[in-house]
């Protein structure tokens, strides 16, 4: 990759056609950022989550409101923004799925594979008063390239 930045952004409307929408845009950005196959798949795949996420309990399939993507590939790094226009939540109010009490539920799944596929996971109040999932994967060939950093490894997860 260059060392400029690259940007793409999406809206999307709250439908289940929006979630394969940005997983293939995501695949497509990850291979032209020079990630391999399998990288890629984790990528699209926490973008899939992320998507999902804010279809489900973001914007609570609401039709009238929208999915926000941003793809941003740096020097470093491809971060990728996804954000609802819910009313957000707090990353440590989600359960860990890995909690005795947590392991029937289904909630906390979603964050628990973003957190496991990418390097860095963060939620935080986005533009449009819903949550913005922000994730990052650091390019092949940087250094420290593939380790996680968010702290978190996922027998170890805590929230969702």
């Amino acid at each position: 990759m260059a060392a400029h930045t690259k940007h793409v952004e999406m809206i999307l409307a709250t439908r289940l056609a929006s979630i394969n929408r940005a997983e293939k845009a995501s695949l497509r950005v990850a291979a032209e950022a020079g990630f391999g196959d399998d990288d890629c798949h984790k990528i699209s795949m926490a973008v899939r989550e992320g998507v999902i996420n804010a279809f489900q309990y973001g914007n609570r399939q609401s039709k009238e409101k929208k999915i926000h993507v941003v793809f941003d590939v740096t020097p470093e790094k491809l971060i990728v923004h996804v954000t609802d226009e819910g009313n957000g939540f707090k990353l440590a109010s989600v359960p860990n799925p890995l909690e005795e009490e947590n392991l029937l539920k289904t909630s906390g799944r979603g964050i628990f594979l973003m957190r496991a596929l990418m390097d860095e996971l963060d939620v935080r109040q986005g533009t449009t008063g819903g949550a913005e999932i922000v994730l990052s994967k650091t390019l092949p060939g940087v250094r420290g390239s593939g380790a996680p950093r968010n702290g978190n490894r996922p027998a170890r997860l805590k929230g969702r």
